[in-house]
């Protein structure tokens, strides 16, 4: 592994802070793009684009798909991809939203993904996403991206002495033990009608709360990142999964340097709840703007079709680092250490992407670049999440493999990764778009 510096955590740390749902993930995606000159598409009109342009598109506010065009670029020169998601499991605000338990207001949430529920309670949490409110023309609704970023929600647990089998393990009913407290209201009819969730949402907008349509918000925990333990090894911040890998694709595409053929990051949402919507990468969507980019550059769909066969993606979700206290969780030979670089995560069932030339291109680029790795397989008895990585390449036939880095608390609202793992995870993305 290469000299240890912060730089890499630090744009993490800053994206992750920003990144409180997947709209302001692709937010923070796209003002760092713009900051290193890339030019925003849109994905209905025809594009002006040339050689050693760089370009990206945003679809349905919580999916981008950002690209490069080498200097030599020529038809048949493969693609080069790497994906990662915007979304992380939580919860999610429902509709109609508010409740009152006595004087307890209160608000109706259901669950996103799959979050690990008992790490939710006795945290500040705030909601991010975005709100619809009615606009001029039926079709054409207003959109707002807001972050309220206060500390507004907190979800209390219950009482050792009202449950006293708490630390055995108890089933925590999302209906009833998974609801935010919002605060107490003041009790008249007048001041309950105007310390409600909506009344709140409708006056941080600066509209009446009768324009509000709908909305898409998440909550977060509003306690930042930060590094930790000794030497500062650890680091520990909500949304690492899947965010680190966001944060080392945005910065592997502006630095990567290779001069033939296209570049490019997609980065999709709804992995969490399985890929097949519009905006993930199960949908038609990436198929459809690489060929949308050949047909601007007046190529033809034949030669797109062969780039996209001798093409190339890396899948970049997070894997699961070794449980120091639950060993016979690891596989015996194929464990993901933390601190020990980037891991190349494999898998028969093709819940990872498993294709050894691709691996064993990965591989090489690693030793290439003095870059640290190493491989995870899942506990022949265990099970492992899927990744974006198989949808992806089921509408792109393409050589791939999955990697990222390894993580603790996978899917806690706050996850555990080492330090050190960032940067060469950075290294190899900006490798891959360079050699």
């Amino acid at each position: 592994m290469t000299e240890y510096t912060s730089e890499a955590n630090e744009r993490l740390l800053k994206l992750t802070k920003k990144a409180t749902s997947p709209f302001q993930c692709v937010q923070a995606a796209e003002e760092y793009l713009k900051e290193y000159g890339f030019f925003e598409l849109d994905e209905q009109e025809k594009w002006p684009i040339r050689r050693k342009g760089t370009y990206y598109v945003k679809h349905h506010d919580s999916t981008l798909v950002a690209f490069t065009i080498g200097e030599s670029f020529r038809a048949q020169d493969p693609f080069r991809i790497a994906a990662a998601h915007t979304d992380f499991p939580g919860l999610r605000i429902k509709q109609k939203p508010d409740m009152k338990e006595r004087n307890y207001a209160k608000i109706n949430v259901e669950v996103y993904g799959g979050a690990i529920l008992n790490t939710w309670l006795d945290r500040p949490l705030s909601a991010a996403g975005r709100v619809v409110v009615k606009g001029e023309h039926v079709f054409f609704p207003k959109v707002y991206l807001i972050d309220l970023k206060e500390p507004l929600f907190v979800i209390p647990n219950l009482a050792i002495h009202m449950n006293r089998e708490v630390n055995k393990g108890v089933e925590l009913k999302r209906q009833i033990d998974m609801i935010p407290l919002f605060g107490t209201q003041s009790g008249g009819a007048k001041e309950a009608e105007e310390e409600t969730f909506l009344a709140y949402l409708a006056k941080t907008l600066g509209t009446d709360k009768k324009e509000i349509l709908d909305y898409e918000l998440n909550l977060y925990p509003v306690e930042e990142g930060l590094e930790l333990g000794l030497n500062k090894t650890l680091l520990s911040s909500p949304r690492l999964d899947n965010q680190s890998s966001v944060s080392a694709l945005l910065y592997g595409l502006t630095h990567g340097k290779r001069p033939e053929g296209c570049n490019v990051i997609a980065l999709f949402d709804h992995e969490e709840i399985g890929n097949h919507t519009r905006q993930g990468a199960g949908s038609m969507l990436l198929s459809i703007l690489l060929r949308k980019l050949y047909e601007s550059l007046g190529i033809s769909d034949n030669l797109c079709n062969v780039a996209i066969l001798n093409s190339i993606l890396l899948s970049v979700d997070v894997a699961h680092g070794h449980h120091p206290n639950q060993i016979g969780k690891s596989d015996p030979t194929n464990k993901a250490l933390l601190n020990h670089g980037v891991v190349i995560k494999e898998a028969c069932s093709q819940s990872y992407i498993t294709d050894s030339e691709a691996i064993a291109i990965v591989e090489q680029i690693c030793l290439a670049k003095g870059i640290s790795y190493q491989k995870f397989l899942n506990r022949s008895d265990g099970t492992n999440g899927g990744t974006l990585g198989s949808a992806a390449t089921s509408f792109l036939p393409m050589r791939g493999v999955d990697i990222g880095v390894p993580i603790l608390a996978m899917h806690s609202a706050r996850e555990l990764m080492g330090s050190r793992d960032q940067q060469e995870l950075e290294r190899l993305v900006e490798a891959f778009f360079t050699l």
